[in-house]
């Protein structure tokens, strides 16, 4: 049976919160009886949603941070633990996507820029958010890691950002090993192709390879990543850690190849998602 009441009153901060997968996350922690800290450079939307989860009877409180900023992280985190009285979890989730290039036509200010956000900036995050769990007493804690199925398996065009989200996997695993003994959860989400603002005005034909490519050709929601986030925050995952959950519609599970049905009348019945 399921059962979330372990996550109420429990403080989170979740980075990258004004949109997409990070907005989604800091909803369904709200909705479920904990307290946010909802972090991102966007300081209008950001505001935004804070207000909002206040206006449905949440608990939210916005901090404007650029997570690329290691000092900027810990300055978030003494925030939250100022503002709510102690940390339980973090939620890892800002980060940029640059890409579609071969590797040697990208310059060294996009590796800075890329491994600024995407892997020095989590660091920081799990970095900082440990100490402060660890400080506040907090049982039950738990980081969160936003990697990508980029992190689980390389692709082409993609080699800065492959590298950041690989590394990203290897320290949660890592970490996983150093708090076990502690009581604190540490996995990673891995999304792959997510309905999110990245996806706004793509070319028709961009989007049509996305969806050939996909196994369950659709783009997933943010909300499904939520839900897992919410999970791995609750009593009931408190045996996991060290996992990297592919949210992904089977793209990391292998590559796809022709396929034939001895019996395809049996699909008359079967709903396509």
């Amino acid at each position: 049976m399921l059962d979330f009441s372990s996550v109420k009153d429990k403080v989170v901060i979740v980075t990258g919160a004004s949109r997409g997968i990070g907005e989604a996350i800091a909803r369904c922690c709200a909705a479920n009886g904990m307290k946010v800290v909802c972090a991102a450079r966007g300081m209008e939307k950001g505001e935004q949603l804070a207000g909002e989860i206040q206006g449905n009877g949440g608990s939210a409180v916005f901090r404007q941070t650029d997570c690329g900023d290691p000092g900027a992280v810990k300055d978030l985190i003494e925030f939250a633990v100022d503002h709510f009285g102690g940390l339980d979890g973090i939620v890892n989730n800002a980060g940029i996507g640059l890409g579609g290039f071969p590797l040697h036509e990208y310059d060294l200010e996009d590796y800075d820029k890329i491994m600024d956000l995407n892997l020095k900036g989590v660091f920081a995050g799990m970095k900082y958010a440990a100490e402060a769990m660890f400080k506040s007493g907090s049982t039950g804690g738990f980081i969160i890691n936003v990697a990508s199925v980029a992190g689980l398996l390389p692709q082409r065009g993609q080699a800065l950002y492959t590298a950041a989200k690989f590394a990203v996997v290897g320290m949660t695993r890592t970490a996983a090993l150093d708090y076990a003994p502690y009581g604190v959860t540490v996995n990673a989400i891995c999304p792959g192709y997510t309905l999110t603002s990245m996806f706004d005005g793509i070319p028709d034909e961009a989007m049509n390879f996305f969806l050939r490519d996909c196994p369950a050709e659709r783009l997933g929601k943010p909300e499904e990543c939520a839900y897992i986030a919410l999970f791995l925050a609750s009593d009931m995952a408190r045996y996991i850690s060290g996992a990297a959950i592919p949210v992904d519609g089977a793209l990391s599970a292998g590559s796809k190849n022709m396929i034939n049905w001895k019996h395809p009348e049996i699909r008359s019945a079967a709903r396509r998602v």
